[in-house]
């Protein structure tokens, strides 16, 4: 599904010089190529502040946490898309109310948001799911009706911009309260390990949120928050701030990978490719088929065979997962989940995919269609 040993070898001598710097200093937590990496992420997002932490589920606790949630005060996301989401909610004893998503985009519907809504509701967490914006303006009027916090979980869209209708443009995870992604390997934007960050334009929750990730400490050993252990290790910020200069030219590699795939597979009666809102640009973290009139295991099984690795995202929702399963939800609401869970498909995506790897794959997608 992603080929980071190709990519490595292309930037080999800036990752290996960098390394060697963190390791003549031995400067692993908090060094100085960590707040280099902080400064340029902000820059490249046009964003206040930028808070690396451990990964990005820590990331989205750490930003629940710094909101002051109580007990059973209630935060809304998708039922479609995977558990790091609701995880974080069900740990700090707050409600996860899941609602359906969109058919076309995956992502989070603004009127099942809209319908979700009680008293007790406090946040909305929309997921930029497989590389482009949830539809943020609509979003944020329900929030501002409500009085509502909006997280963005921007793990799979970093580098992604959302369009507003009067002109305006701003990067995924920079809309919102809050945003929050992961430099997961697999990642647009990835790390050679754990990695995360928070981003806001709001300076007190900045400044609580840089205290929550290091043991909720602004002076060494003066713990004024209740904190969590979640830092950036310097490693892993020498590699992302290499990769952040190509951040955009990876993810316009991964767009000319989903034209072609896009090409080879218009107009088949049982393929559906992956919409692109005009709202957002779409930086295909994913590539992901729906199945028509077709059975979609029995696709992978065939893909297999042959090499051709291909995921299923995801294959059982958040709300009938045993750990999420509170028996509360009616499978009425939740028609477009319900269908995606048994159509989805997501072929190799990466930036290092030739024209001939494309082909292979595509030819063999077709050729099951026709046995």
């Amino acid at each position: 599904m992603v080929d980071l040993i190709s990519q490595y070898q292309h930037i080999k001598p800036q990752i290996d010089k960098g390394f060697e710097e963190v390791l003549n200093t031995a400067a692993f937590i908090n060094g100085p190529q960590v707040k280099t990496f902080t400064q340029n992420l902000e820059k490249y997002l046009e964003v206040k502040h930028v808070i690396p932490c451990a990964n990005g589920t820590e990331a989205l606790q750490i930003a629940l946490m710094a909101l002051d949630l109580q007990p059973g005060d209630e935060v809304i996301t998708a039922d479609f898309t995977f558990a790091a989401t609701v995880e974080v909610i069900n740990l700090l004893k707050l409600n996860s109310v899941l609602v359906d998503v969109d058919y076309d985009t995956f992502t989070i519907n603004p009127e099942a948001v809209r319908k979700a809504i009680t008293s007790k509701t406090k946040a909305i967490i929309p997921v930029h799911l497989f590389g482009q914006c949830a539809p943020m303006e609509e979003i944020l009027e329900i929030a501002q009706e409500h009085d509502l916090y909006v997280i963005e979980d921007t793990a799979q869209a970093i580098g992604a911009e959302y369009k507003f209708k009067n002109g305006e443009v701003k990067k995924s995870g920079t809309i919102g309260t809050i945003g929050t992604t992961s430099f997961f390997p697999s990642k647009n934007l990835g790390c050679y390990g754990d990695g995360g960050a928070i981003f806001t334009n709001d300076d007190k929750l900045a400044h609580k949120m840089s205290g929550i990730v290091n043991h909720g400490m602004y002076k060494r050993y003066y713990h004024d928050e209740v904190g969590v252990n979640s830092r950036l290790d310097s490693l892993q910020a020498v590699v992302l701030d290499v990769k952040l200069p190509l951040l955009d030219s990876y993810n316009t590699k991964r767009r000319k990978a989903a034209d072609f795939y896009d090409k080879a597979f218009a107009g088949h009666p049982n393929l559906i490719v992956p919409a692109r809102a005009g709202y957002s640009t779409h930086v295909f973290h994913q590539y992901t088929l729906k199945i028509k009139d077709a059975e979609r295991n029995a696709l992978q099984h065939y893909l297999s065979e042959r090499e051709i690795p291909a995921m299923i995202y995801y294959p059982v929702p958040l709300r009938k997962q045993k750990a999420y399963d509170t028996g509360n939800y009616n499978d009425s609401d939740f028609p477009v989940t319900d269908r995606l869970i048994n159509q989805v498909i997501s072929l190799p995506m990466h930036t290092e995919l030739d024209e001939d790897q494309l082909r292979y794959i595509t030819d063999n997608v077709l050729s099951f269609f026709k046995k």
